[in-house]
């Protein structure tokens, strides 16, 4: 293992994830010892550790790392966690999830980009994540309902079918609202007709396809 590979995923963690409140020592871990730089597109490789989005094509991002540390940290995952991802990107948040997680499940639309996530989370050892090819936000239906739901990428209103999905006493992440003024929010289900929703920070991220805000027509 290069060394200076070990360099900048430590100085990632200190000089980046901390101290931006990422203090959840699981979290923490996860992020220091997945091999992040396996999941990066070679071209980017460079900068894996850098605090910056990687373009992965199709106009999909790979997330910086302190807002993957936030967005692990709010979840509060737990070993026995159904887990549904939307977006599977390059697959590493993938892998965060299922070493703190039980099962999980993520969607990803681009059949090119599912296929790399596979390998990357092959190679990487995770045996408890899968990864389909589908377009969540139409007709997409996982059939089961799931402790946590992660949505990785941003929507201008969060759809009640997604809503449906999530467990009594679950949680689904997402970023919403109008870019580039975004809000991360953690949508606690408390029963099966009644919400807590907590604004965690602000940021900004390309939208899933099919959730951008409305065409504004002006004369």
């Amino acid at each position: 293992m290069s060394i200076n590979l070990e360099l900048a995923r430590s100085n990632m963690i200190e000089n980046q994830v901390r101290p931006w409140e990422v203090l959840d020592a699981r979290v923490l871990d996860v992020l220091g010892t997945l091999q992040r730089e396996e999941f990066v597109p070679p071209r980017y490789r460079a900068m894996a550790f850098a605090d910056v989005e990687l373009p992965l094509g199709h106009g999909e991002v790979m997330m910086k790392p302190v807002i993957e540390g936030r967005v692990l940290q709010a979840l509060a995952l737990e070993s026995g966690h159904t887990v549904l991802e939307i977006g599977t990107g390059s697959g590493f948040l993938t892998a965060c999830l299922a070493r703190l997680a039980g099962e999980v499940l993520s969607i990803e639309q681009h059949a090119d980009l599912a296929a790399a996530a596979r390998t990357n989370l092959a190679r990487a050892g995770m045996t408890n994540a899968r990864v389909e090819t589908a377009d969540a936000l139409l007709a997409y239906e996982p059939g089961q309902r799931f402790d946590v739901i992660v949505l990785t990428g941003a929507v201008y209103a969060l759809p009640d079918r997604i809503r449906g999905w999530v467990k009594p006493g679950g949680s689904l992440f997402a970023i919403s609202g109008e870019s580039p003024a975004l809000q991360a929010i953690l949508h606690t289900r408390v029963d099966e007709t009644q919400w807590h929703s907590e604004s965690l920070f602000e940021t900004d991220l390309p939208y899933l396809t099919h959730a951008s805000p409305p065409r504004r027509f002006t004369l």
